[in-house]
């Protein structure tokens, strides 16, 4: 069997991880198709996977729009040579379209009900969604899924980032990172250039959260790209972690995780390590799960998350694991179950 997995963004190459080493063991055909978009080749590169870079990420509408349609093209050709079994992505958006197309059929992770443009151009094409219970049944049916594909499962797609995950207690050494303070905060943008987020690239809600807590703790600042770099590089008080780095074992050596975005916030909690949510757009039904299972803090108002962080800082917080089912064999069933039928 001949599987294509496309490959979007930078979280998705650990989820994808596990995945394509089980296939590939299991003597399976994968071909991996990637978009130049921020990390995610050097990540690619990093864990070993071989890949095919296709097309860009762009930032205006206008740009998106002939970027998206570009690589739709480009994926068309390749496509139509590779000739693949099952096509398998999360949140692609020209997967389903060029699988739908080419009649192939596809296996669709979705975890963002928000994302209305992209899940209106996906979700009616898709033969089988797999998504987190939280998240209602009618938000993605109101983008036109077909409530027949749809295929809930208990948790979140971060789940997979841990399958083969081992902690490197040396993170810090390994890293090279002068770390004068007794606690340390791992803080992580907001995803700017997002279609589902209006916001500046040159600006960032971190920025009065970083000023207020510097003193108190050595700051390690991940950016996604170029423009959120140049906010922070001039305070030397900040120290900035360029990728492609072992993120899950550098948020487990933090004592904090403050996050703009999501991903990062939902592996740390996993992880076990105390976390804020400061994501400045419509909360997730994802992030409200784990809000609501008490692995998550949420706050939008810079004062009030500099007085949770200084809480959370002052002992050591654990928590119980999360239970939750094995979103990884339900994708491996999935993508056997919709080639044999």
């Amino acid at each position: 069997m001949k599987i294509w997995i496309d490959i979007v963004n930078a979280p998705h190459v650990r989820f994808f991880h596990s995945i394509i080493r089980y296939l590939e063991n299991q003597g399976e055909e994968v071909f991996i198709t990637a978009r130049r978009f921020g990390d995610v080749h050097r990540l690619l590169d990093l864990f070993g996977i071989e890949y095919n870079l296709v097309g860009w990420h762009g930032v205006s509408l206008e740009e998106k729009l002939i970027r998206s349609t570009q690589r739709a093209y480009e994926l068309s050709q390749i496509i139509s040579r590779e000739k693949p079994d099952v096509a398998v992505s999360k949140h692609s958006i020209e997967l389903p379209r060029v699988s739908y197309g080419l009649k192939i059929p596809s296996v669709y992770v979705l975890d963002n009900e928000h994302a209305i443009a992209a899940n209106k151009l996906t979700l009616p094409l898709c033969d089988h969604i797999i998504l987190p219970e939280v998240i209602e049944k009618e938000a993605v049916v109101g983008c036109g899924a077909d409530p027949n594909h749809l295929y809930p499962y208990n948790g979140t797609s971060e789940i997979t980032h841990l399958v083969d995950f081992q902690y490197n207690p040396n993170i810090f050494q390994d890293l090279k990172l002068d770390l004068d303070k007794e606690k340390t905060i791992l803080m992580r943008p907001e995803p700017a250039l997002a279609s589902y987020l209006d916001a500046d690239c040159r600006k960032t809600v971190l920025s009065p959260i970083v000023d207020a807590l510097e003193d108190q703790a050595n700051i390690l600042v991940i950016p996604r790209f170029r423009e959120q770099q140049q906010i922070f590089e001039d305070d030397e008080q900040i120290t900035l972690i360029k990728p492609p780095v072992d993120t899950f074992s550098l948020m487990k050596a933090c004592d904090l995780v403050i996050g703009a975005g999501g991903t990062m916030n939902r592996e740390a909690a996993l992880l076990g390590t105390p976390v804020i949510s400061c994501y400045p757009g419509k909360l997730l039904s994802v992030d409200s799960y784990y809000i609501e299972k008490g692995l998550m803090k949420r706050s939008t108002r810079p004062e009030e998350i500099v007085g949770m962080a200084r809480e959370l800082l002052k002992d050591d917080h654990q928590h119980g694991k999360l239970p939750t089912d094995d979103l990884f064999k339900i994708i491996i069933d999935h993508i056997y179950q919709i080639v044999t039928g």
